[in-house]
């Protein structure tokens, strides 16, 4: 690992369910882990990258409107222009969803809940690359 990992937290809304049962589309972790992606290039190279590609994804267990997330990231090799990524999904809170229990009724899980998970390849020109801005991702 290059640097250290990055967590973003976020919460799924129920504007971001799409199917029957407030299912969240699993997209919608794709895009928190270009967002993990483009702060991991921020952080190596001071630019945002363009997110090339996906060699692997796999979603381990359903999301739902009202889940907690976190999404980690970390660089695992850096090319001359190319950054190689691992991404890990995880739920850390749900709703209750007990209709003996109110509708905000939530649990928060005594282990986090590894629920996707995937690698990809950010790509950052040259001429954008301008050094770590942090000091945690220095260059070899």
């Amino acid at each position: 690992m290059i640097g250290k990992k990055v967590i973003l937290r976020a919460r799924m809304g129920s504007g971001d369910a799409h199917y029957a049962g407030e299912l969240v589309n699993g997209s919608k972790i794709l895009d928190f882990f270009g967002d993990v992606g483009t702060e991991l290039c921020i952080r190596y190279d001071g630019d945002e990258s363009l997110f090339r590609s996906y060699s692997s994804v796999d979603f381990l267990a359903p999301v739902y409107a009202g889940d907690f997330m976190e999404y980690h990231g970390w660089i695992e090799k850096a090319g001359n222009t190319s950054r190689f990524c691992k991404f890990e999904a995880y739920k850390v809170i749900e709703l209750a969803r007990d209709p003996e229990l109110a509708l905000s009724a939530a649990n928060v899980l005594k282990e986090p809940l590894l629920v996707g998970k995937a690698e990809g390849t950010l790509i950052v020109k040259k001429e954008m690359q301008r050094g770590a801005q942090d000091p945690d991702f220095k260059h070899e």
